[in-house]
């Protein structure tokens, strides 16, 4: 079991140093900005964004390991080019310093659903019910625009990602061994773990975060 989370850590971090290395170096060449966010192909980006997540969350029993691997990095890649606009918006430092609070966020929640003997696959359709409330309520705000409510949102969020993180790390755990290719188990555990690090990360930046001068 260590030897798998081993290496569902090990993956984790590749995914986040992809991302944010792209992100990086995506938001210091004002042409790649540009022809990102001038003319439309941000959109193109999430939609990809969007297939690539649904075909890993669907498919990754069945896909070979190479296939796994790429889609995951593919999928790594797309969110830095996402994320690019925080390294224009943000200062770097306020980035840093949430990046390593959500690092420890996830070490600390990670833990309790390792360890905990509570089972915590009861509070799951509460976790998605609530994650579904705050995505309506987003959608709600584009028309509103009250920063008031994002900010709670953003609030309410974190809470929710905080239990997924304990909740997907206790799933890993039980039923990490249903995938056959070692690889693929790995590449599934890290992808959970991502989307939880990404989303809590990006709600403490609102939330915290310094914008530039």
């Amino acid at each position: 079991m260590d030897k798998v989370f081993s290496k569902v850590f090990m993956w984790l971090f590749i995914g986040l140093a992809l991302t944010f290395g792209v992100a990086y170096t995506v938001s210091t060449n004002e042409a790649m900005v540009y022809n990102l966010f001038g003319d439309g192909k941000y959109l193109f980006v999430w939609i990809a964004e969007l297939l690539v997540v649904i075909v890993l969350s669907l498919r990754i029993r069945k896909m070979s390991s190479m296939t796994a691997t790429i889609l995951y990095l593919l999928y790594s890649g797309l969110t830095g080019l996402t994320l690019s606009s925080i390294f224009i918006i943000y200062a770097i430092t306020s980035i840093i310093w949430v990046f390593a609070i959500t690092a420890g966020l996830l070490l600390i929640f990670g833990l309790v659903g390792y360890f905990t003997n509570l089972d915590l696959t009861k509070i799951g359709t509460f976790l998605i019910m609530g994650l579904l409330g705050v995505l309506l309520a987003y959608l709600v705000n584009v028309f509103i625009g009250s920063e008031s409510l994002d900010m709670g949102l953003s609030v309410i969020s974190i809470i929710i990602f905080l239990g997924f993180i304990a909740y997907d790390m206790q799933v890993i755990k039980r039923n990490i061994y249903t995938i056959e290719d070692e690889n693929n188990r790995a590449i599934y555990g890290a992808f959970q773990l991502y989307l939880d690090f990404i989303n809590i990360f990006l709600d403490l930046l609102k939330l915290f975060g310094n914008s530039r001068d």
